[in-house]
């Protein structure tokens, strides 16, 4: 029996959660389970990755979601090499792969949800027309799930499927990553991984780090992992708050891993379109607590069933201070919150499950 094979679509091939996703679920179907193959509108890392892996990959301009010419072209490219599923990662790619089976319907086009977004009417009403058309809807978190059907998605063609992780082997401390950044072992280590933009709630995050200042004698420093438009302008804010000690922008790296196995407290600062942080479940693999704000799927991560950190609403400073200066200081609660957090990564974010569990949407 010939393997099934899927075309993992996406607009544009960059560095984010998503393309993890892809590429995760791409490097373990890929001659095991399927045959794939991946087609791009804008190149990036994630097209590196993939012609590292040996996946026949195809360039597809794709103007906007209701782009025939690119509908056309996708139902060319799928008839020609058999495709079996077209899986999107966004509204314009589903869309423009649904308008495909106009042209090519034995196709059946699975649609992964990363955003929490409430759509305009006219997107609402699209909504309905376009998903019926769907083979399966994937939602990464509940709340992306409440959404979509608030975006008139029908309820039945939607399952929550959570990112996940493959476990390490071990979570001890990387202390020669620390003697490398010259920070002492005796330093509380505070990480984000984000990109610099206003969803990612960076300015509130600073802002919040000069509460925290005023809170603790501990020592303690933050780094903030990741690029972006607003580097700039998160940089002059903290150089005006007095901040450069206690903040450390370290751009965009390819070492996230070992940064996090240094680290004490991973944060996640979102103020909106947060769907299931990989950075998070990632954080929780090297047993690091999580202080977050309650926004998309983070309440699915962060929760009285995990009990691995604390929820703080957006824009509240002085909560998120008191939260990260309760980590620092309260040891034994750390412990325990440490704990459950690598207990989380290895069971309700395995990687090898939610896996198996996507695959079953593709027949």
């Amino acid at each position: 029996m010939s393997k099934l094979k899927v075309l993992y679509l996406i607009n544009h091939a960059g560095k984010a959660g998503t393309e993890k996703y892809v590429y995760n679920l791409v490097k373990t179907y890929n001659g095991v389970d399927a045959e794939c193959y991946f087609a791009y509108s804008e190149p990036g890392l994630l097209l590196e990755q993939m012609q590292e892996l040996g996946i026949p990959c195809f360039q597809l301009t794709m103007k906007n979601p209701f782009d025939l010419k690119a509908a056309k072209a996708l139902a060319a490219y799928c008839r020609e090499h058999k495709i079996d599923v077209i899986h999107t990662q966004y509204p314009r790619e589903n869309y423009i792969a649904i308008l495909s089976k106009r042209y090519n319907p034995e196709v059946r086009v699975v649609y992964t949800c990363h955003l929490t977004l409430k759509n305009s009417l006219p997107w609402r009403i699209t909504n309905r027309l376009f998903t019926k058309h769907n083979h399966k809807i994937i939602s990464v978190c509940n709340k992306g799930k409440e959404l979509l059907i608030g975006n008139g998605v029908s309820a039945d063609k939607i399952v929550v499927v959570f990112n996940g992780i493959t476990p390490s082997e071990s979570v001890e401390k990387n202390m020669e990553k620390r003697q490398e950044f010259g920070i002492d072992p005796d330093t509380f280590v505070i990480t984000t991984l984000a990109r610099y933009h206003i969803a990612k709630g960076l300015d509130y995050f600073t802002d919040s780090v000069n509460e925290l200042k005023k809170m603790t004698d501990k020592k303690f420093v933050v780094l903030y992992v990741g690029d972006g438009e607003l580097f700039d302008e998160v940089k002059e804010q903290i150089e005006r708050l007095g901040l450069e000690n206690e903040i450390r922008q370290l751009g965009f790296r390819k070492d996230s891993q070992e940064i996090l196995a240094m680290s004490d407290l991973y944060v996640n600062s979102a103020k909106c379109f947060e769907a299931l942080s990989f950075a998070i479940v990632e954080a929780l693999d090297h047993a690091l607590p999580i202080v977050a704000t309650d926004v998309g799927g983070n309440s699915d991560i962060v929760n009285d069933e995990t009990n691995c950190g604390f929820l703080v609403e957006y824009g509240d400073t002085k909560a998120m201070a008191q939260a990260i200066k309760t980590m620092i200081e309260d040891t034994e609660g750390y412990e325990k919150f440490s704990q459950n957090a690598r207990k989380a990564a290895l069971s309700r974010f395995n990687l090898d499950e939610l896996l198996k569990e996507t695959f079953q949407y593709y027949f």
